[in-house]
């Protein structure tokens, strides 16, 4: 017994060092490049694929084989890495997601080339670099992780390296070569890579898809880590790796023996999915770019595609097997459109439900249920297991939402689709009357259009544009109203089901459910293709599904996967490509019908041109109050006040006796003794006490750090103090989260604008009517000067001064009658800022209270009736 567990500890060592050695080479290039490698485990499969070459094929001895693989070819790759795809996006300002995109990129480009010079099968012969002694590979892992250790930590290339992550540009100002450390950091990250690739050929298999994917597993020690420890990376790996050998020994029996059996073999994806979804994030918020508003497609180009989908069926014969394969994928690929490229989250967990879709429908159908019926009831078992990504989702963005979907996605493609007790035995069959391919073919493509309709329908009305909101801009959203934990969850739950209904309808074209179709390397490539081609067209997944069935299908095996890999990793350089298709201009939206009433038109008088979008008209003399009832600065009709346009009914009374705070009343906010402490121990207030008018402007002034901003976004809802207490007309909405706050009549600008560029300027302010059950906008387009021809521009590309305006328009609209602006003079000229001066002192006139936050002493003194200064934490005067 004790030599079977020093037997088994040894082995434990062995597998605990290779994935040390992944955790050492992430943890170095984050640190020194700040990209989260997904293709470390690519660049370990090809190095190991060179060292065979070079060894077996070629005939090359070992220790010149591991000298050309370890000092030649692996740091080569790191450098091209870094020439050509990570320090463009790095010179470019990428932030985390899009060099996320091209890290997938490059996964899927290694494995598609890969495939295509080695072929797709496995390799039992590949070369032992250490031999069979596990100290040797403990020692190498400990050695280069004490190694990394002293030179980050002891020389003056380990402080350029802390500089370079912790500000690129003052770095440089500072006379370090950024480009050098990158360049250091993905040569010794490729090296690592490289050395893990050779050390773990000889035990797994050698294949373009196992050991990417394995790699990717092991990230988890690196998570665990938080991207900074490598001593916690080392010991997680090596405490892993002997736990999971240890627990072979193991047999239990009985039901739950199986799965006991798969969770005892497969110790680091639990690790990978514990640290994704419970452990803090390893990245800050950050999603997908916002795509150029891009023309709507023409129906000629609509028509064409739906002629292609239609020639199967004139001109092949009766047997479509590779074509039947392009609906069902594109359904898949469909859901991607939902979450990634309306939504903007990273989604790379996709595959899973597509497989658990086809696993569902299977197993209903062996069960007596009809298949169409089967097919239906499985999509309605695996949406609501959307939220295991769309719950994580709520409070995690960029790296961290990345890391919690494909946790899911491999969790999932380990624990089901690889375990015999899921699937030995099971049979798919397609529906009674569609066993032919071409009657099959009809069905794919109705139910194709069905969902192309949905998906159409969602991102063309509210949700839409509320789902545009939070993917351009997720704090502007929240603070327009949008509830976006909610969203977040339909459109990953929506997300789910649609992937379901398209592996269902793939397993039963194939009739048989084949594991390799969904696991987590293809859900990756789903996204790449998704993503290159424009993630918020609706032509995208029929373009994507083509052509990766065509390619596979007609070419080798990996010449899909490497077009798209080279596509992805070029992401910022290269636009999508479905921007290149021939488009049409998108009509200007009309006027709603009560758009004329009590309000001038909406343009510029005949014969005077308005310009595009300059500095706002002067909608009242500039002093500080107007009288009350019609508001000059709308031509005599009344501005967007809640008291003209009826709130909400008042609900029933609280406990105590107080009213329930609502819209529909000039409720005074006030701050009653805050307190805010940070976890470091800093506090940013100290028991502020502030109280906000109707029909008064209150400014709050101070230096950098006093804690203005602080107090502002206790108020708005986007920080919860401490201590204290926020109320709205008595009653207490501390705990009340922001969009429920502008829900009740509090809407906020931000200093850094928070406008919503894929949409429009009259899209933008929809945004903050809708949600708040206000849908004119005449009047607070009008009230700020942009109810001409700029209301139908996209918002991305307009100067300042008109995006500050459209984000007071978007907060007017909602009826506030309280409103918090955050520095809203920030980057105005001096005519910009008057005609601001004269937009706040009617809103007030108009009986709203504002609170701005300005380092402008002349825009306070000419529109604050009150000032409070705040030092320290505290408000002194």
């Amino acid at each position: 017994m004790a030599s079977l567990t020093y037997d088994l500890t040894l082995a434990g060592l062995a597998v605990g060092s290779a994935a040390a050695l992944t955790g050492i080479g992430l943890i170095v290039t984050y640190r020194a490049t700040g990209v989260l490698n997904l293709a470390h485990g690519a660049v370990a499969m090809v190095c190991a694929y060179v060292l065979r070459q070079l060894v077996v094929e070629w005939g090359r001895p070992l220790w010149l084989g591991a000298l050309v693989t370890l000092l030649v070819v692996a740091p080569g790759i790191g450098l091209v890495l870094d020439r050509a795809v990570f320090r463009p996006l790095a010179l470019a300002g990428a932030g985390p997601a899009q060099t996320l995109v091209a890290s997938i990129g490059v996964f899927v480009l290694l494995v598609g080339a890969a495939a295509l010079i080695w072929g797709t099968g496995a390799r039992a012969d590949a070369p032992v670099l250490l031999g069979d002694d596990p100290w040797a590979q403990l020692a190498a892992a400990v050695a280069l992780a004490c190694l990394v250790g002293a030179v980050t930590r002891w020389t003056r290339f380990g402080r350029e390296l802390r500089a370079v992550v912790d500000n690129r540009p003052l770095a440089v100002l500072s006379g370090i070569a950024a480009d050098r450390v990158s360049a250091a950091g993905w040569a010794f990250g490729s090296f690592t890579a490289g050395l893990t690739g050779v050390l773990l050929a000889p035990y797994v298999r050698l294949d373009p898809y196992g050991m990417p994917l394995l790699v990717v597993e092991v990230i988890a020690v690196a998570v665990v880590a938080r991207m900074r420890s490598l001593p916690v990376a080392v010991l997680t790996a090596l405490a892993l790796g002997v736990a999971q050998a240890q627990l072979t020994r193991l047999h239990p029996e009985g039901w739950a023996g199986p799965l006991l059996q798969a969770v005892g073999a497969n110790l680091f994806v639990i690790a990978l999915l514990v640290a994704a979804l419970l452990l803090p994030g390893v990245a800050g918020a950050d999603t997908l770019p916002p795509p150029r508003r891009a023309p709507r497609v023409p129906a000629g180009v609509w028509l064409v595609t739906a002629v292609l989908f239609l020639l199967p069926l004139g001109f092949a014969g009766a047997d479509l097997t590779t074509a039947v394969q392009v609906p069902a994928l594109a359904v898949i690929l469909l859901s991607l459109v939902v979450v990634s490229g309306r939504g903007g989250q990273i989604a790379l967990g996709q595959a899973a439900y597509a497989g658990l879709g086809a696993l569902f429908t299977a197993l209903l159908a062996a069960a007596g249920l009809p298949e169409l019926v089967a097919l239906g009831v499985g999509v309605l078992c695996v949406a609501p297991l959307g939220l295991l990504t769309g719950w994580p989702a709520i409070r995690r963005h960029g790296l961290a939402l990345a890391l919690a979907t494909l946790a899911v996605g491999v969790a999932v493609s380990r624990f089901v689709f690889a375990q015999p007790y899921a699937t030995a035995g099971l049979t798919v069959s397609r529906p009674a009357g569609f066993a032919q391919d071409r009657v099959y073919y009809v069905l794919e493509l109705a139910l194709l259009a069905c969902c192309v309709l949905l998906v159409a329908t969602l991102r063309r009305g509210r949700t839409g544009r509320a789902l545009a909101a939070l993917r351009d801009h997720e704090a502007g959203a929240e603070a327009a109203g949008v509830r976006v934990a909610g969203l977040k969850l339909l459109a990953f739950v929506l997300g789910a089901a649609l992937a379901a209904l398209g592996g269902g309808l793939l397993s039963m074209g194939q009739r048989a459910f084949d594991p390799d179709a969904y696991d987590p390397v293809r859900g990756l490539l789903w996204f790449a293709a998704v993503l290159v081609l424009g993630a918020d067209t609706l032509l995208t997944p029929l373009l994507a599904a083509t052509l990766l069935v065509a390619l596979d299908a007609g070419t080798h095996a990996g010449v899909a996967a490497a077009l798209i890999g080279v596509l992805a990793a070029l992401t910022g350089r290269v636009p999508p490509l479905a921007t290149l298709l021939p488009t049409r201009p998108r009509p200007a939206p009309q006027a709603p019908p009560d758009a004329g009433r009590g309000a001038v038109p909406a343009g510029p008088p005949r014969g005077h041109p308005e310009p595009p979008a300059g500095p706002a008209p002067s909608p009242v003399p500039h002093r500080p109050a107007a009288a009350a009832g019609a508001s000059p600065a709308t031509g005599g009709a009344a501005l967007p006040s809640p008291t003209r346009t009826g709130g909400a009914k008042a609900g029933p009374r609280p406990a105590g006796g107080r009213a329930n705070p609502r819209r529909g009343a000039p409720a005074p906010l006030a701050a009653h003794r805050l307190t805010l402490t940070y976890p470091g121990g800093l506090t940013a207030l100290h028991h502020v006490d502030l109280s906000l008018r109707p029909a008064q402007v209150t400014a709050l002034v101070g230096p950098n750090g006093a804690g203005k901003s602080t107090l502002f976004d206790c108020l708005a809802g986007t920080l919860r103090p401490t201590a204290g207490r926020v109320t709205l007309g008595g009653v207490d909405i501390t705990t009340r989260p922001a969009h429920a706050r502008t829900r009740l009549g509090i809407a906020r600008t931000f200093q850094q604008l928070a406008v919503f560029p894929s949409l429009t300027v009259e899209e933008n302010v929809r945004v903050g009517a809708e949600q708040n059950g206000r849908a004119p906008i005449e009047q607070a387009l009008r009230l700020v000067g942009l109810a001409g021809s700029v209301r139908h521009r996209p918002a991305a590309g307009l100067p300042t001064g008109t995006l500050r305006r459209v984000e007071l328009a978007r907060a007017l609209a909602g009826a506030p009658h309280t409103l918090l602006l955050d520095e809203p003079a920030a980057g105005l000229d001096e005519e910009e800022t008057a005609a601001l001066a004269r937009i706040l002192a009617a809103v007030a006139a108009d009986g709203l209270a504002v609170l701005v936050v300005e380092h402008d002493p002349d825009l306070v003194a000419g529109i604050a009736r009150t000032v409070h200064t705040m030092e320290g934490g505290r408000i002194v005067s």
